[in-house]
């Protein structure tokens, strides 16, 4: 039983986003004894963030009033950024937070599997192979276990392999198979120490007219197992449309450009039943379903009490209600469904915090701490009702600090209090818990069952409050956290995380060498606590020698740093490594290095990950010095080209001029420039001119869809949704003897080897007959596809467009990659 509700607390409630706490609003409170008098649950199962219908997820969270969850299988890991260079692993972080924020205003649940979004995927065999089908299964399946939902909606179909995405077709076939495991106890049964086996009771496929080509084929689509509603509710207690509401919450997939204005009036949506029985009530999918207390063993009372709750609630003052609430909280404690018990105690305690007016905080002094460090924390606790409120005693977890106050608190009278928090000598590092082992292409390692399926780490440091109220007692649970006071953004809160003693940076993570010289390398060392000092050891792979191997620091404040300086000096041939930095110090060693993902508009987040930098010797030459660079939606390539041994200046849209252009030898778009740069329609004119007058221009992929240029190119050009998502694909020379290919480096099949995740995407399908198609490549039982690098002599200069995955290869030091795109800025020259 302790397992089943550590389990349950875990999945649910303890995780936090390091904002400023909720305050709810009379309207609000309303809002949550619907869903408090609501016992029934959807779970909504797609692939991607993006993936999720807001629509849905909106209407039955706030129209229904029913438990709504989002399962995203993957974090979307594999795609691309818009607002900014991260990707992979960093991009799966930003895309967390965004869909917790799309959560907080649909009001749905976020959970995830371990499946790492490897990138496009055309069937679902591939994604279910490269993914561990039976892993990802077992998550599904523990997902509808934990949230124990009563109907399954899928966003896409399990019977239509190859006609879309292979993760989104993989999502609906897993979502079609755990329906019929989770309720089998023989199933994953190591599951069951946590949670029960649970079948429920129908699923449904999110069907719609895209779905059937078009509207015509829809209307003549066999309606038979469709359930239609609805989604355009009003909601007055909101001043919201629940389009307006979906379209909000869309708007938060930022890094993915997915912004969208709300509207009003009536909006269908359809599902189709897959499995379970048909509904009668054609537009409820609850219908037969008893989603009343009266489900409930003991139930009843429970409900006529919040019922009455419900109809009588005062909206000028809620405490009022709080009599009542207290009786139903009592008797919800002797429930013997474990499962809707705790939910349920989880729900009613929060109504019973907002209609109390309390406000209960824990604050440290400062936002990061080191394992055995003591820190102040500042307590608060506040009853802003006439309730007989006592505040009996708060301990701080994990080490069982407390206090015991066991004052009376008066409306409106303040108690503040102070408390010294030691971290455990063996706290873990704050970092997400997903990425703390190494994971493969697919799949991400997560061992303990008790975090798989979370969307960030449960709060670690937490102070629990023991109040009595009206005679009963409660325990809120409040997540440490660091506040202070912004000059311009005012009370600002930010995560209390765990940190090491000695974060180790390089100030670059990858560095290449194109010739036998050495470069040096900055490390930074810097102090998370005071006065501490010892030596650094670098070590890297066969050949590669380091001066000096070891170098000393010594750091006296929080935040100190400490820059040392190393020579490096490759080997003569090619080779690749990983320089390790490792600190000593008193006889401890330190070799972790703490990455910051800042964006703004989700909390801070941190990765604590093994401190190392990649280098790689490459056998490369290159023509030119001075390099152009026009930044599109997020990525390295001018750190690439710089790493090449280029001068990269960026260029800002108002510096794109004819005059300007003229002292680069090469001018390089970003990938999706043309998508998302609206002044370079203004500027087309110029960069067209710079290659007609002896320039260079290479213009990576842009999607087909939103282009804010009418001329591509110089020439007819037209991009199609073509793409090769083998990194592995063969790879023909249709132009062997083109300049690309051999100058100043001679290119060879090899160097299409090692590449990552894809080799292209978005490729021209038809040109004009001027350009010269380069390469030919193609998936498996695919015909080949000769847009992904295309040339063309204009005027006295070049233009070259291509679709490979340069922004992808170049993080990894694909030599091939380097070794083209130096041929493709040589052109010419």
């Amino acid at each position: 039983m302790r397992n089943f509700l550590i389990a349950f607390l875990l999945f649910s409630f303890t995780y936090t986003n390091a904002q400023a706490p909720e305050k709810w609003s009379s309207s609000e409170i309303y809002s949550q004894l619907k869903k408090l008098n609501f016992l029934g649950s959807v779970l909504y199962i797609a692939a991607h963030p993006d993936d999720e219908n807001t629509r849905l997820i909106s209407y039955f969270s706030n129209h229904k009033h029913a438990r709504t969850a989002y399962l995203s299988l993957t974090r979307g890991d594999g795609g691309q950024n818009l607002v900014g260079p991260d990707l992979r692993e960093k991009l799966g972080i930003i895309r967390t937070h965004e869909l917790l924020a799309a959560r907080k205003i649909d009001g749905g649940e976020q959970f995830f599997t371990r499946a790492n979004d490897f990138g496009y995927s055309k069937t679902p065999s591939e994604t279910l192979e490269i993914w561990n089908k039976d892993e990802v299964l077992n998550d599904v399946v523990w997902a509808i276990r934990k949230f124990r939902p009563d109907v399954i909606i899928n966003r896409f179909d399990h019977r239509t392999p190859g006609s879309t995405h292979g993760h989104h077709t993989s999502s609906a076939i897993l979502s079609v198979e755990a329906f019929d495991l989770s309720g089998n106890k023989t199933e994953f049964p190591t599951q069951l120490k946590y949670v029960q086996a649970h079948q429920p009771k129908r699923l449904f496929f999110n069907t719609s007219p895209w779905f059937y080509g078009g509207d015509e084929a829809f209307a003549e689509a066999d309606k038979s197992k469709f359930i239609s509603f609805d989604t355009g509710t009003y909601f007055p207690l909101k001043g919201l449309s629940n389009p307006e509401i979906a379209s909000l919450s869309r708007s938060q997939h930022r890094s993915q450009g997915f912004g969208s204005t709300g509207s009003r009036g009536k909006q269908m949506e359809y599902i189709e039943l897959i499995k379970g029985d048909m509904p009668e009530e054609d537009s409820d999918i609850f219908d037969g379903i008893d989603t009343s207390w009266n489900r409930l063993k003991g139930g009843k009372p429970i409900g006529d009490i919040l019922q009455a709750v419900e109809n009588d609630f005062n909206f000028e003052d809620p405490s009022a209600s709080l009599p009542q609430l207290i009786k139903a909280y009592q008797l919800i404690q002797k429930l013997e469904d474990e499962h809707w018990k705790a939910l349920k105690t989880e729900q009613i305690k929060d109504i019973i915090y907002a209609v109390s007016g309390l406000f209960l905080e824990a604050v440290v002094e400062k936002p990061t701490a080191i394992p055995s460090e003591s820190i102040k924390v500042q307590l608060e606790a506040i009853n802003r009702s006439d309730a007989n409120i006592q505040l009996k005693a708060v301990t701080l977890y994990p080490n069982n600090s407390e206090i015991q106050p066991s004052i009376s608190l008066k409306n409106n009278d303040s108690w503040n209090s102070s408390v010294v928090f030691t971290i455990p000598e063996k706290a873990q590092y704050t970092s997400p818990y997903w990425l703390r082992d190494k994971s493969s292409m697919g799949m991400y390692t997560v061992n303990d069952q008790t975090l798989r399926g979370l969307p960030v780490n449960p709060d670690y440091a937490v102070a629990k409050f023991q109040l009595k109220i009206e005679g009963v007692d409660l325990v809120f649970t409040q997540p440490l956290v660091h506040k202070y006071n912004d000059n311009v953004l005012g009370e600002t809160y930010k995560n209390f995380e765990i940190v090491p003693a000695l974060n180790l940076r390089f100030n670059e993570e990858l560095l290449v060498f194109n010739n036998g010289e050495s470069k040096l390398v900055s490390l930074e060392v810097v102090s998370n606590t005071s006065k501490i000092s010892g030596k650094v050891n670098l070590t890297a792979g066969k050949g590669w020698k380091i001066e000096p191997v070891a170098s000393s620091f010594s750091i006296n404040q929080p935040g100190g740093i400490e820059k040392l300086s190393f020579k490096i000096t490759p080997p003569t041939e090619a080779s690749e490594t990983r320089l390790i930095p490792t600190a000593l110090v008193e006889g401890k060693t330190y070799d972790k290095q703490l990455t910051e993902i800042n964006y703004g508009y989700f909390p801070d987040q941190n990765i604590i990950e093994q401190a190392g930098m990649k280098l790689v010797k490459l056998e490369i030459e290159k023509k030119g010095e001075h390099i152009g660079y026009i930044h599109g939606a997020g990525d390295s390539g001018p750190e690439s080209l710089e790493q090449m041994g280029y001068s990269v200046s960026i260029l800002s849209p108002g510096m794109i001029t004819t005059n300007n252009l003229k002292k680069f030898d090469a001018i390089v778009l970003g990938i999706r420039a043309y998508n998302t740069i609206d002044e370079l329609k203004f500027r087309q004119k110029a960069l067209m001119e710079y290659v007609e007058n002896g320039g260079t221009l290479i213009v990576q992929y842009n999607t087909n869809r939103g282009l804010l240029v009418d001329k591509l190119a110089p020439y007819p050009l037209t991009l199609s949704r073509d793409r090769v998502t083998n990194e592995n694909a063969k790879v023909e020379f249709l132009a062997p003897e083109h300049p690309v290919l051999n100058y100043p480096n001679k290119l060879s099949n090899a160097d299409f080897g090692n590449w990552v995740q894809e080799r292209g995407l978005y490729f021209p399908d038809s040109w004009g007959e001027q350009f010269t198609p380069i390469l030919s490549m193609n998936d498996d039982g695919e015909t080949p596809k000769t847009g992904s690098l295309l040339v063309v002599q204009y005027g006295k200069g070049y233009y070259i467009y291509t679709g490979l995955s340069f922004f992808r290869q170049f993080p990894e030091a694909v030599p091939g990659a380097y070794r083209l795109f130096a041929n493709m800025l040589s052109i010419g020259k």
